[in-house]
């Protein structure tokens, strides 16, 4: 009997051993994990939080509530979870491709290209425009955070080439082709009436060469896969996808098949993991949810041309089926599952982040911006080194970003 007890107590007391060396472990890797990420730049290639700028009353420079409706990032939120740098996307959806259409697009985006300039400058002591990977590292170094820009939508470019050189000098460094719906560039990988140029358009490859020549990133996110095809054949600088994933783990047309991906590498371009659940696992179903986002979009005819008060009703009914209904999200694991994938597949040189943070992005445990060190730990307990978490994180993109430009320079 006394032998047993002794035995027991040995027993617990090796558990006891192990549970604290267990917990030791943990602390001391996310310590390194909080050392890694404030010590590289962390760069997220794709937030919508621009659209917000445009409602009367948001302030970036003010810490918002993600659960009470107050969006996914600010600046405040951005410095807490480690944020460097990030691409505002100037987005519209697609409308009519009318002169007058186009007209009121264009009218449109200049609005929000004038919102986030100015939201920057009113909060220029956190905060600076960037327009190159240099701009980056000198903000960063300087203690602010660095905003690119970036077009969501070729559509507000209709059928002037003129203007791509127009949003270049208003400081958009990536222009993604198409939305949801085809324009007169390319096919989209989701409009419902199916493909209308089977691939890009006429008009389109000359988009592509218009961007090469100034030196912009060409974002294929979002486009058909013939699309994607015919923009790696045209294009003589690489390419990104700002927010996709591998259509592997998760069979969505938005994402990249495995060829795809290979042809990124020969393209030497990279692929920015998105924050969408939809994106990362195959949801399951949730017939009343699904039916209420319907009818929703019923209601605002798919949430096009909506004035200020109509939009402003679209969210808050939408935030109400979300709170009545709510998604089950993907998580950061689910996340570095697939960058996982693509690293097994093509290498560690051509992967990053681009969250759609406030255009349908958000994880279980990455639910905002102040999160984001979640996903360095991931990595870190995956087996990923500081020098392998860094090209993630940023470096893979400026990468590409510099090499696109380099390209324009010598060929003007």
């Amino acid at each position: 009997m006394f032998k047993l007890r002794t035995n027991l107590l040995l027993f617990l007391s090796g558990i006891s051993i192990l549970l604290v060396s267990c917990n030791m472990n943990e602390e001391n890797l996310t310590e390194k994990a909080v050392k890694i990420h404030d010590q590289i730049l962390t760069v997220d290639t794709h937030c919508d939080t621009p659209m917000r700028l445009l409602r009367s009353g948001f302030n970036l420079g003010e810490k918002h509530d993600s659960r009470e409706g107050g969006g996914k990032f600010d600046f405040p939120r951005m410095k807490e979870g480690g944020l460097d740098a990030i691409f505002f996307a100037v987005f519209i959806g697609q409308g009519d491709r009318t002169e007058e259409g186009n007209e009121k697009a264009r009218n449109y985006v200049m609005e929000i290209f004038d919102a986030i300039l100015t939201s920057v400058d009113e909060n220029k002591d956190i905060a600076a425009i960037a327009t190159s990977p240099e701009d980056a590292y000198e903000i960063e170094d300087k203690g602010k955070r660095a905003i690119f820009i970036g077009l969501e939508n070729g559509y507000p470019i209709g059928n002037d080439l003129s203007l791509i050189e127009k949003y270049y000098g208003m400081g958009a460094r990536y222009i993604t082709l198409c939305h949801t719906g085809n324009n007169d560039i390319c096919d989209s990988s989701t409009d419902s009436d199916g493909p209308e140029h089977n691939g890009l358009s006429d008009f389109g490859i000359n988009v592509v060469k218009e961007m090469n020549r100034l030196g912009m990133m060409v974002d294929v996110s979002h486009i058909s896969d013939p699309a994607f095809y015919d923009v790696l054949e045209i294009s003589n600088a690489p390419v990104i996808a700002s927010h996709s994933c591998a259509r592997t783990l998760c069979d969505n047309p938005r994402n990249l098949t495995d060829d795809m991906l290979r042809k990124l590498v020969e393209n030497g371009g990279v692929i920015q993991i998105c924050f969408v659940s939809e994106y990362l696992k195959t949801p399951e179903p949730f017939p009343e949810r699904d039916s209420a986002k319907y009818a929703l979009r019923e209601k605002y005819k798919n949430f096009q041309n909506l004035s200020d008060t109509e939009m402003d009703s679209a969210r808050a009914e939408w935030y109400a089926i979300d709170r009545e209904f709510p998604p089950e999200l993907a998580t950061v694991a689910d996340l570095v599952n697939h960058i996982d994938h693509i690293v097994d597949l093509i290498g560690i040189d051509h992967v990053g982040i681009g969250t759609d943070f406030d255009g349908g992005g958000a994880l279980k445990d990455c639910y905002d911006v102040s999160e984001m060190g979640n996903v360095t730990l991931e990595l870190l307990k995956r087996g990923y080194t500081p020098k392998d978490i860094e090209k993630i994180w940023g470096g893979n993109l400026m990468r590409v970003f510099r090499k696109v430009r380099d390209i324009a320079e010598k060929e003007s």
